[in-house]
């Protein structure tokens, strides 16, 4: 549908972000009627502004406030009973194969993977916790055994071999209790006991983090939209300077509520925690604890046509379209919309082209 209109006649626009709604009224009735002025009148015939039609990248970004670190903090509990006899120094890194603690002067190993250590590991045992333990094994150098998801005999001396090493009893089965895992090589943050303290099962020891440095972001659940893992985002510094990112991990946590004077616990809070790996490491040397703004691009749009969104009006028959200058005067053009960005709307349709000038509704 096309209306031609001359650019003499009032349009009254209702704001409202997107939609707005236009009304033609004729000039005497706001003079003649209702004890308009003539300041009225001057101000309803003085030309409307205008847009210009542009093709454009659009993109939906967000920032949000991150923090400089080494991502998120987990806690290693013990599982024996005894002495803690022995804990890495803070801001130690530690490797698979080397001890985590020691409880009553035996170590406690890190090695690398995702399962947790949940039950005793021996001939005749199978599945993936064996697997996720053998590859271990291999990868510190230990041969004889097959890397599958059997606990065999082979194993076992295999594991004697490792126990032997480490200066543990041979037996030939793995504890729980005695191994840690972890993503990779862990950089030890706190102690949470003290040497020479009594361990019990459940007792919390240290607390780690991995060693890269990242930036964490904590987004409310209703932003989850922003949180795609692999997805590029861009890290302004502290010193103002921006380096681009890549979400590496994105989890559910749970934050307890904060305590109230008295001694209750607020409601916890379920947010999307966001860990962002940053192209160049090096940017982050010398910031420890610090802020940083991340933002995060939802959705994108290449090379389309866009107008501001206050260019938009509701057609009676539903729909948006817009108001096109032809030469003195002007046609409405219905229009198809896009994404919506930066105060743009991205819109198509047959009949528009990049460069068209488009009125703004006063």
């Amino acid at each position: 549908m096309i209306r031609t209109i001359r650019r003499s006649r009032l349009r009254a626009a209702v704001a409202g972000g997107v939609v707005l709604l236009v009304a033609a009224v004729g000039a005497v009735a706001a003079i003649g009627f209702g004890g308009g002025s003539a300041g009225d009148a001057a101000e309803a015939s003085a030309p409307a502004a205008t847009a210009t039609i542009t093709r454009q990248t659009l993109a939906d970004t967000q920032t949000a406030d991150g923090e400089l670190g080494y991502g998120t903090t987990r806690t290693a509990t013990t599982r024996l009973s005894g002495t803690i006899t022995g804990l890495p120094a803070t801001g130690s890194t530690v490797r698979r194969g080397k001890a985590l603690y020691l409880v009553d002067n035996e170590k406690v190993v890190l090695l690398y993977g995702g399962l947790p250590a949940y039950r005793t590991l021996r001939p005749g045992v199978e599945g993936p916790d064996v697997t996720q333990f053998e590859r271990n094994l291999k990868a510190l150098g230990y041969t004889g055994f097959t890397v599958d998801d059997e606990y065999t005999g082979d194993t076992a001396d295999a594991v004697r071999d490792w126990q032997e090493d480490l200066g543990l009893p041979e037996t030939g089965r793995v504890e729980p209790g005695r191994v840690v895992y972890a993503d990779g090589e862990v950089r030890v943050e706190s102690h949470q006991a003290d040497v020479g303290a009594v361990a019990q099962p459940g007792q919390a020891v240290l607390t780690y983090t991995g060693t890269s440095r990242v930036v964490t972001v904590d987004l409310d659940v209703d932003d989850q939209r922003l949180a795609k893992p692999k997805a590029k985002v861009t890290v302004k510094l502290p010193d103002g300077r921006s380096v681009g990112g890549t979400i590496s991990t994105v989890e559910t946590v749970i934050q307890a509520g904060a305590t109230g004077a008295n001694g209750q616990s607020g409601e916890a809070e379920t947010k999307i925690e966001v860990t962002v790996a940053v192209t160049d490491p090096k940017a982050l040397a010398g910031f420890d604890q610090a802020s940083a703004d991340v933002t995060f691009t939802a959705s994108e749009r290449r090379d389309v046509l866009t107008v501001p969104v206050a260019a938009l009006l509701a057609l009676a028959e539903g729909g948006y379209g817009v108001e096109v200058v032809d030469g003195d005067a002007s046609r409405i053009i219905a229009v198809t919309t896009g994404l919506f960005a930066d105060g743009r709307v991205e819109i198509s349709g047959s009949q528009i082209t990049e460069g068209m000038t488009v009125v703004m509704p006063k």
